[in-house]
């Protein structure tokens, strides 16, 4: 596997589920250098977001200049991947990533990763932390949570649904809600809502077996900052450090964000813990 004339690598699909559940999911690989021993880099996007962001790319941007390797991909529904995004859910996603995952064993030799989850992939690097371990999968050495969005669905959305909300998910089984990152409005499923209640990692410690580090803006107008110190408590077992950025935004895509989070992410892979 090579990169093409600008720098990026390939894309390939995969291929998730059987029967009508199948759908080719788009993946971008950057093996690592010959004899590099850093961990890999695992990007986990956000919703509606894809692996051509600028966090995304500037992860694998790092990932080359480390010499190390790097797994982006996108969830059904975005971006280049197959399927439906209103047959999205937070099991469907995480199953995706975990079989990405499985791919990069065989295709990039990635072992030893550091998950890098943006707003809600934080929620699913966290469920994918859980389900790794316990197959007895100990890879994961670090975790990077930007602007992270657990259990969005539960405690974020559904205690604020309007009147004309919660008759849409009855009667339509979806609502819509205006956005400002795009034209397009955000959709919100029943199905969505009812997956994220049997996903929810809020509810007792969450023990990760790797050091954490999360970046969070206290200006961030779609995950209030008071929910990353929540998260940080459930975290009670873990090497942990919050950094708030006090005008920083949900994206965190401003130069000195992006600068954070590449110090962060090269700290993790080489090992060093959280600083």
């Amino acid at each position: 596997m090579t990169a093409t004339g600008n720098g990026e690598t390939p894309e390939e699909f995969l291929t998730v589920g059987e029967g009508a559940q199948a759908r080719p999911i788009a993946m971008r690989l950057t093996p690592p250098a010959a004899g590099n021993a850093l961990a890999h880099f695992v990007w986990l996007g956000g919703y509606r977001s894809d692996m051509t962001g600028t966090k995304a790319a500037e992860l694998a941007a790092l990932a080359a200049r480390l010499g190390t390797g790097c797994v982006r991909f996108d969830y059904s529904g975005h971006g280049a991947s197959g399927g439906a995004f209103s047959d999205g859910t937070i099991s469907r996603w995480l199953e995706e990533a975990l079989a990405v995952i499985e791919h990069a064993r065989a295709a990039i030799g990635t072992r030893r990763m550091v998950l890098v989850g943006s707003s809600m992939g934080g929620w699913i690097a966290l469920r994918a932390v859980r389900a790794l371990a316990k197959r007895g999968d100990a890879a994961v050495t670090g975790l990077l949570l930007i602007a992270p969005a657990p259990d969005f669905t539960s405690e974020l959305i559904e205690p604020n649904l309007t009147e004309a909300e919660r008759a849409a998910l009855a009667e339509h089984g979806f609502f819509e809600e205006p956005t400002p990152y795009g034209p397009d409005p955000n959709v919100y499923t029943l199905k969505l809502i009812e997956d994220g209640r049997q996903n929810r990692v809020l509810d007792g410690v969450i023990e990760t077996g790797c050091p954490v580090h999360i970046l969070q803006g206290m200006a961030d107008p779609d995950v209030p900052h008071a929910h990353a110190v929540r998260l940080m408590e459930h975290l009670s077992g873990d090497d942990v450090v919050l950094t708030m950025i006090r005008d920083g935004d949900h994206r965190l895509s401003r130069p000195q964000d992006i600068a954070r989070m590449l110090e962060a992410a090269e700290t993790l892979a080489r090992g060093e813990g959280v600083a």
